[in-house]
């Protein structure tokens, strides 16, 4: 027999024994599928990280008050930048574009008798260049708002919403804790970073944020919660670091070590490439163990598959058939069950990847190295585990196959 006349006969009997043919993929199937969704699922997870960090604003960098040591042991919140600091940045670092601080808390707004706990991000004008907002209705608040300190806030979308519904609001005045402020603008929809909703917050000046709401106050100068600082472009980003840690030294007059840390959007891309790229390796690991079983499984198939075919074995071998074409013949089946499981399991994998991005904010993403590895896996795992079946059919003694069968 030649090559195809014995995909031919593979074909002819795996069709025979539907069921049974069925059954013997399944590990293949479950296993293919697993593995192509978890792969794909954990590059979504990423490129989904990587547009939140990257919507923070253009070649933005945190300067976070306390260093890593202080910030792992200590519980109280480290208060070490003050709103100067942010100041001296904007006017002092060649490399920075804009700088903006923020003052943060938790307080209960209140419009007509409906309230809500949200997020008071007191901030200053450049708010909205360094972290690449936009207004949609009405202004932001300007420099006068700060210098005078009023009472102006401005609204992120899903909050007009929920306080105000199809209404415009400008104009309006809401409470904020005890004080009355007066909306002039509306925030165009931004979705939550880092676990921050600013679509569900409300912005208000940073000096009326620590005089009306806060009160946050020091010897030092009107503290902050952390500084946002945009490099002039990307290729900036690194000197920019150096230059604004520099600076700070020299205010805060440290001889040991920083009592600040600065982040940017590479060191936290980096950080988390590493942690999803671990999972995503974990989660495909456990997914390849169901590829194992089911090579298991076709082995097993396949030796009940030898004994239950004894009589065709002997009869093929007694007319003429080698022990070559009859290892050929378990070979090209195992490998046939393998590769049909693992295309029907590429299909469920990349159905579960669509369904999972229909459902979620996870971008689809399908890596055509990740199907072709899988689906060639497969077929090497059934080509490895049909084998020992395979052999055992080629060794049988067609007087004996003949007599037992």
């Amino acid at each position: 027999m030649n090559f195809l006349e014995s995909i031919e006969m593979a074909g002819k009997t795996l069709l025979s024994n539907k069921l049974r043919s069925a059954l013997t993929m399944l590990g293949i199937i479950i296993g293919n599928g697993s593995v192509i969704a978890m792969i794909g699922i954990g590059e979504g997870g990423q490129k989904f990280v990587a547009n939140q960090l990257n919507s923070l604003g253009p070649n933005v960098l945190f300067v976070i008050p306390g260093n890593e040591e202080t910030q792992r042991v200590s519980r109280d919140v480290v208060r070490t930048l003050v709103l100067e600091d942010a100041t001296a940045i904007a006017t002092q670092v060649p490399t920075v574009a804009a700088t903006a601080a923020e003052l943060n808390s938790r307080q209960v707004v209140t419009y007509q008798n409906r309230n809500t706990n949200v997020n008071i991000i007191g901030t200053t004008p450049s708010f909205l260049q360094v972290r690449d907002f936009e207004v949609a209705t009405g202004r932001f608040f300007s420099d006068i708002d700060m210098k005078r300190s009023n009472q102006v806030v401005v609204l992120g979308a899903k909050l007009k919403e929920k306080l105000f519904g199809n209404t415009n609001p400008i104009g309006e005045q809401i409470r904020i804790k005890n004080a009355s402020f007066q909306i002039i603008g509306i925030l165009t929809d931004k979705g939550s970073n880092l676990g921050v909703d600013y679509d569900e917050s409300a912005l208000v000046p940073i000096i009326t944020t620590a005089n009306r709401l806060v009160g946050r106050t020091s010897p030092y100068g009107l503290e902050v919660t952390y500084i946002v600082a945009s490099a002039q472009d990307a290729d900036s980003v690194d000197a920019a670091e150096f230059q604004i840690t520099n600076l700070l030294r020299q205010r805060h007059k440290l001889v040991g070590e920083n009592d600040f840390t600065i982040r940017t959007q590479k060191d936290a891309l980096q950080t988390v490439g590493q942690i999803s790229g671990a999972l995503t390796v974990m989660l495909t690991g456990i997914a390849a163990i169901s590829l194992l079983v089911g090579g298991i499984g076709i082995m097993n198939i396949m030796l009940v598959s030898v004994t239950e075919r004894t009589q065709e074995i002997g009869l093929r071998k007694a007319i003429g058939a080698t022990q070559q074409d009859i290892l050929i013949q378990f070979m090209i089946e195992a490998v046939i069950v393998s590769i049909i499981g693992g295309l029907v399991g590429t299909t469920m994998g990349v159905g579960g990847i669509f369904l999972v991005s229909a459902i979620s904010p996870l971008e689809a993403s399908i890596s055509l190295v990740s199907i072709t590895m899988a689906v060639g896996i497969s077929g090497g795992i059934g080509l490895f585990f049909g084998v020992v079946p395979a052999r055992r059919a080629a060794k049988l003694d067609p007087i004996v196959a003949l007599r037992s069968a």
